[in-house]
């Protein structure tokens, strides 16, 4: 049962999930983005304006396929935002742009299709919709999670996933600020109200407080492997991963290398190996 896994996932991916979240599931299934990449059409109910998290890749149906489901509802697309700049979450957006008119908006400039940007702490209304704007840097430096208060649910990107664990892409994410970033989740779980996560990848999680403390505690037990690894020998990142992730999937061991080198940096940096 789905409710014995961590954070309580849906029993399948795609569609509605809030009364203002709605999934079209892009078609880039592998290994590392799961099902596919969950492009989040967002609208408050009875306006006529939606917003867009993430249109994925460059693939012209699915791109498509956005428009057509927000036009079905008789919604116009008017923001087009990125949880950060991979380019399974990223690579359509231009296109996506020419097809809606709409700005991209992220936190790198690079990304950004017109004046304004995204940083944390920011409100954003799109027809009456409330969506914050929360930093959570450590997956990638870039990344955000969207808070969406009025169905106590939080667009996490790929810094919780809804099913697995994410990677920190050494060097650009860094261990610490995804700790930190954890646990401003886990605080927005156990005190204001946050319930759903709406994930980058994969099911849709009812427990967002059971999510992240799964997370906190997987992390603390690789980072413990980690320790325990390098004091048998280990020297390289790829000779940690061989033993510490022996279990895994080793089509996951490139993702999982990067990960390690972020925890070794981790740990190099305050002096416990």
């Amino acid at each position: 049962m789905s409710g014995l896994l961590p954070g309580d996932p849906a029993d399948a991916v795609g569609g509605v999930a809030t009364p203002r979240a709605q999934c079209v599931l892009a078609p880039n299934p592998s290994p590392m983005t799961l099902d596919g990449t969950n492009t989040w059409l967002l609208s408050e109910p009875g306006s006529d304006l939606a917003a867009v998290i993430d249109p994925g890749p460059l693939d012209e149906t699915h791109l498509r396929r956005i428009v057509d489901t927000a036009e079905q509802q008789g919604k116009r697309i008017a923001l087009t935002l990125l949880t950060h700049g991979h380019a399974d979450h990223a690579e359509g957006a231009a296109r996506f742009a020419e097809l809606t008119g709409t700005p991209v908006r992220a936190l790198d400039p690079a990304l950004r299709l017109g004046e304004e940007g995204l940083h944390g702490g920011q409100r954003l209304d799109v027809g009456g919709l409330d969506l914050r704007v929360v930093a959570t840097p450590g997956h990638t430096s870039d990344s955000l999670t969207f808070h969406l208060p009025a169905d106590g649910a939080i667009l996490t990107g790929d810094t919780v996933l809804g099913r697995g664990t994410t990677m920190v892409a050494h060097p650009d994410g860094r261990l610490g600020d995804y700790l930190d970033s954890l646990r401003r989740l886990h605080t927005m779980a156990s005190e204001y109200g946050v319930r759903t996560v709406l994930p980058g990848h994969g099911p849709v999680l009812a427990d967002a407080l059971g999510a992240v403390d799964y997370y906190l505690a997987h992390r603390a037990a690789r980072l413990a492997q980690v320790e325990t690894a390098v004091e048998a020998g280990c020297r390289t990142a790829a000779e940690v991963v061989a033993r510490v992730y022996a279990d895994v999937d080793p089509a996951l061991w490139p993702a999982a290398e990067l990960s390690v080198r972020a925890q070794l940096t981790y740990l190099e940096d305050r002096g416990l190996i």
